[in-house]
C-alpha cells in the first residue's frame, strides 16, 4: 500500500460519520467571559537578533514603560534592548542573556571558552526547522548540542526575572507572577507548531500554565506594530513621501539628517522611558476612512513580514485582509554578505577554522561590522572601517603564512582595503552591495503583495521592526513604492512592536478578523457512493458500504475568522453501540482537501470521549457536537455527547503528533 494507507481501516476504528448539514454558530456566550483581573500587561519582544519587554498598569494605560537599560550597550549603538545571546556553564546551566552573555563569554581564556555553550540569533531556528518537535536541538558556538526548549524557556525565564523584579523595586513590595499577564510576540509568518513551541517554552518558563493560559498570549509582531501605529500622532514619525516639512525640517535635508534630528527631538523630550500613548485615534489615522487598507511591514534581524489590514469604524477595529506573508529576509542576511565577502578574502577554509577555533574574536568582529552596518546611508561617501580583532590577524598569519594585508592584496576585491591601523576599509557601495540581495528580496516581496487583488488602494505602508532603521532601506521601500501610497515611519522604530503588543495586552480584542493559516477539519465515515468514492476506500462494516479516510473540513486556509468564532458540525458514531468516540482533527496548507490520507495532511489533534457508564437510554443516533473556536492564535476543540453533556476538550497540537 502507498505511505499514505488508510489510517481508518488499519486502526479498525469505526469512526464517526457527519449527521447534520454544516452549520456555523456565532458563539456570543463564549465560557471565557470571565475575565481575569491582572495589575499589569508585560509585553517580551523576543527577536532574533536583540530582544526586550515593557509593560504598563491596567490602572493607567496609557503609560508604556519600556525596561531599564542594560549594562554595556555597544558603542555606535543605543537602544533599549539587549542582543539574544545566552551562555551556559559547561554543565549546561543558565549563566547570563545578553550583553553580560556576551561579554563574560568574550572575557574568558579560549582555553576555558571552549567548554561554554554560548548561542546567538537561535530564533531563526524555528522558523528554517520544518519538522520542530519538543526535542529540536540548537547548537552552541562550540559545536555542542542542547534541546531547543531548554534555551527559550531559559531566555524566557530570564525575562520574567527581571521584568518581575523591576515591578518590584517600583512598587516597593514584591510582585507575584500571578499579577501578570504576558505577552510574547512572534512573527505572523511562522508556522502553527513554531507558535506552540513558544507556548510551550512559556510554560516551562513559569509564566503561566496549560491549566492557566489566558495569562500568556502570544501575539503576531506586524499585529502588534498595526496597533501602536493607529495611536501615532504627527510629531512621532518620519513620513518618507511627505513634500512638507515633518518636525519642522523639510524633506530637502536629506532623510538620513531628518531622521538623526527626529531622534535628538524624541531624545531630548524623554528622558525617562515611559511613553505616553494619548488615548486618541492618531492623526494619521483620523484621515483614514471605514474600509481603507494600510500594510504593516515588519523588518526585524531574521524575518520580514507584512500584513495588510483594513479599518473597520465606529471603533477602528482592524480586520487582516491578506494573510500575512514575508520570508527570512531579515538584516541577518547582511551579516551573511558580509560573511561571505569574508570567506572570498580569506578563504572559505579560514573562516569556518576561525569560526569554531576563536569564537568569542568571531563574536567581536561581527559586534564591529553590526555598528558599522548602522552607519550605511545612500548619500555616504566616505568610507566604513571595520576593525579586525588582533586574534583574526594572528590566527590569519598561523593558518596561511602570510598576512591579512598580503590576502586583501591578492584577493582582487578591489572596494575592500588595508587600513594600516589594522582595519578593512569598505567603500561606502561595496557596504551597499552587502545590502543589495536583502533589500531586493523585501522590495520583490513586496511587489507580489502590491498586485494581490485584495490589496488594491492601500493607503499607508507602516515601516517597523529594527531593520526599518536602516536608511538604505528606507530609501528602497520609498523608490518602489512611494508612488502608490504614503511611506511612514514610527519614530523609536525599533520599539513599536513592543509598544503595540503591551496595548494588545490590555485590549486582546481590538484585532477582529483574522485569515485561518490552515485549512482544518476531522477525519469521519461517509457512505460509500459508487462512482463518486475512490474504490480504495471502500470498507464495509455490519453491512454498511462505508468510503473511509473523508476529511469533513471546518475551515479553510485564508478563509476570514472573526475572533472566538465557533464553528460547529454534529457527527454520530458510526456503530451504535461504540461507546469510547475517537475524533482526529487534521491540518492542511492546501484549500481543497477530500480525505486525510492526502499528501500535506497532518493530524494536530485528538478528541477521546469516552461514554461508558452512562444511561443506556440514549437515543440510538447519538449526537456528537465537534466545535473548533479559532481567532487567537491558538485553537481549541471539543466535543460533547449531546444526550448526556459529557464532554472533553483538546487545545489543538502541532508538535507531539
Amino acid at each position: 500500500t502507498s505511505a499514505y494507507s488508510s489510517p481508518a481501516k488499519s486502526l479498525g476504528d469505526p469512526g464517526i460519520t457527519p449527521l447534520s448539514p454544516s452549520h456555523i454558530v456565532k458563539d456570543s456566550d463564549a465560557e471565557d467571559a470571565v475575565e481575569q483581573l491582572f495589575l499589569v500587561v508585560v509585553a517580551i519582544d523576543f527577536g532574533t537578533t536583540s530582544s526586550g519587554y515593557a509593560y504598563s498598569f491596567t490602572k493607567e494605560p496609557e503609560c508604556i514603560h519600556v525596561m531599564r537599560r542594560w549594562e554595556g550597550g555597544d558603542p555606535g549603538v543605543s537602544n533599549q534592548k539587549t542582543p539574544t545571546t545566552i551562555l551556559l556553564t559547561p554543565e549546561r546551566k543558565f549563566h547570563s542573556f545578553g550583553y553580560a552573555a556576551r561579554d563574560f563569554y568574550h572575557d574568558l581564556d579560549p582555553t576555558e571558552s571552549k567548554h561554554w555553550l554560548y548561542f546567538e540569533k537561535f530564533k531563526m531556528k524555528l522558523h528554517t526547522t520544518g519538522n520542530l518537535t519538543m526535542e529540536t536541538d540548537l547548537t552552541a558556538a562550540n559545536g555542542k548540542k542542547v534541546k531547543a526548549l531548554e534555551i527559550f524557556a531559559y531566555a524566557l525565564q530570564f525575562f520574567k526575572e527581571q521584568a518581575l523584579k523591576e515591578l518590584s523595586d517600583q512598587g516597593g513590595s514584591d510582585f507575584e507572577n500571578t499579577e501578570v499577564r504576558w505577552v510574547i510576540t512572534v512573527p505572523a509568518i511562522w508556522k502553527q507548531p513554531a507558535k506552540q513551541f513558544m507556548r510551550q517554552a512559556a510554560y516551562k518558563a513559569g509564566m503561566a500554565s496549560p491549566e492557566n493560559p489566558e495569562q500568556l498570549i502570544i501575539a503576531l509582531e506586524p499585529e502588534a506594530a498595526s496597533i501602536y501605529c493607529r495611536k501615532l500622532r504627527l510629531h512621532q514619525m518620519i513620513d518618507l513621501s511627505s513634500r512638507a516639512p515633518v518636525n519642522g525640517y523639510s524633506p530637502s535635508d536629506t532623510i538620513g539628517t531628518g531622521f538623526t534630528q527626529g531622534k535628538e527631538h524624541v531624545r531630548r523630550n524623554r528622558q525617562s522611558r515611559t511613553f505616553m500613548v494619548e488615548n486618541v485615534i492618531g492623526e494619521i489615522w483620523s484621515e483614514l476612512e471605514e474600509g481603507d487598507r494600510y500594510i504593516v511591514v515588519d523588518s526585524g534581524g531574521g524575518t520580514v513580514d507584512m500584513t495588510v489590514h483594513q479599518i473597520r469604524l465606529p471603533e477602528g477595529h482592524l480586520k487582516e485582509l491578506y494573510k500575512a506573508t514575508g520570508g527570512p529576509y531579515g538584516s541577518l542576511g547582511v551579516d551573511y554578505e558580509f560573511e561571505k565577502l569574508l570567506c572570498k578574502i580569506f578563504g572559505e577554509d579560514f573562516i569556518e577554522q576561525f569560526k569554531i577555533k576563536r569564537p568569542a574574536a568571531w563574536v567581536d568582529l561581527m559586534i564591529a561590522f553590526e555598528s558599522r552596518k548602522r552607519a550605511a546611508a545612500p548619500d555616504r561617501t566616505n568610507p566604513l572601517n571595520i576593525t579586525l580583532p588582533f586574534s583574526f590577524i594572528d590566527y590569519y598569519k598561523k593558518f596561511r603564512g602570510h598576512s591579512v594585508e598580503h590576502a586583501l592584496r591578492k584577493s582582487n576585491v578591489d572596494f575592500v582595503k588595508w587600513s594600516s591601523q589594522g582595519m578593512l576599509r569598505m567603500s561606502p557601495d561595496a557596504m551597499n552591495a552587502l545590502f543589495k540581495p536583502t533589500i531586493d528580496q523585501i522590495v520583490q516581496h513586496l511587489s507580489e503583495v502590491f498586485d494581490k487583488p485584495e490589496v488594491t488602494n492601500v493607503k499607508f505602508l507602516f515601516l517597523v521592526g529594527g531593520f526599518a532603521e536602516s536608511p538604505l532601506l528606507q530609501q528602497a521601500v520609498q523608490s518602489a513604492f512611494g508612488s502608490r501610497c504614503r511611506v511612514i515611519i514610527p519614530q523609536d522604530v525599533g520599539l513599536t512592536i513592543l509598544k503595540g503588543a503591551v496595548l494588545f495586552g490590555l485590549d486582546p480584542a481590538v484585532i477582529k478578523v483574522r485569515r485561518s493559516p490552515l485549512t482544518y477539519g476531522v477525519g469521519v465515515l461517509n457512505r460509500f457512493v459508487e462512482g463518486k468514492h475512490p474504490p480504495e476506500k471502500l470498507l464495509v462494516k455490519d453491512g454498511t458500504r462505508w468510503c473511509t479516510d473523508v476529511f469533513d473540513k471546518f475551515i479553510s486556509a485564508d478563509q476570514s475568522v472573526a475572533l472566538g468564532e465557533t464553528v460547529t458540525r454534529s457527527y454520530t458514531p458510526a456503530k451504535p453501540s461504540q461507546l469510547v468516540i475517537v475524533i482526529n482533527i487534521y491540518s492542511s496548507e492546501q484549500d481543497n482537501v477530500s480525505f486525510i490520507t492526502e499528501p500535506g495532511v497532518k493530524k494536530c489533534g485528538t478528541l477521546r470521549l469516552d461514554l461508558t457508564g452512562t444511561d443506556a437510554s440514549v437515543p440510538s443516533r447519538r449526537e456528537i457536537k465537534t466545535l473548533m473556536q479559532f481567532g487567537d492564535t491558538e485553537i481549541k476543540a471539543m466535543a460533547v455527547d449531546v444526550a448526556t453533556s459529557k464532554s472533553v476538550k483538546v487545545g489543538i497540537d502541532f508538535l507531539n503528533y
